[in-house]
């Protein structure tokens, strides 16, 4: 078995949903960054000795939130050591609006993954971009880099579409398949 954690900031919980899916996929453990963008000295050493990272955070205002990019600023300190070099990495993120510009998160989490000299796990599911296709079928907002993912603004997280939680728990699985063979 594999050491794979997903690492998250959530805003109003629905990221959390999504991580916590995420993490029932891949059998990883969740790390919440918390409001100030810190995480604990533990939370450092189990992503330092991981076998993959799973990168999660809201799209907000066209990127990820500020907690989430003061951990990436943080984890400078594992880049000039090269701590995660060759890891396993991969994420998700979701906004309110069905784009949302969530693209432009999901390349910052590929850019910083790439900057550790990681290896990206893309989403590997087809879109679900036919004429039946519903909101409950699997990767329906059609992403290739990893999930996106829906959250109704005037709604909880229990609200999320049945499909792209499911895509996001099979997202887990796959970077946890491909986490073990390069084990």
């Amino acid at each position: 078995m594999s050491d794979i954690y997903v690492i998250y900031f959530s805003g109003y919980g629905h990221t959390k949903r999504v991580a916590e899916s995420v993490a029932e996929g891949a059998g990883a453990e969740l790390i919440a960054i918390d409001n100030q963008g810190e995480i604990t000295e533990q939370d450092w050493e189990k992503l330092n000795a991981a076998d993959g990272i799973i990168f999660g955070a809201p799209t907000y205002m066209g990127s990820a939130p500020w907690q989430f990019k003061k951990f990436a600023d943080a984890s400078s300190k594992a880049w000039f050591t090269r701590q995660w070099q060759d890891k396993v990495f991969g994420g998700f993120t979701n906004s309110a609006s069905l784009n949302g510009d969530k693209q432009n998160t999901l390349i910052f989490f590929q850019t910083l993954a790439a900057q550790h000299g990681g290896i990206w796990v893309s989403l590997g599911i087809l879109p679900a971009n036919t004429t039946t296709a519903t909101r409950e079928d699997i990767n329906n907002l059609g992403g290739s880099a990893g999930p996106l993912i829906q959250s109704p603004s005037d709604a909880g997280a229990e609200l999320i579409p049945a499909g792209d939680i499911e895509t996001a728990r099979q997202y887990g699985a796959r970077v946890a398949s491909i986490t073990a063979r390069l084990k």
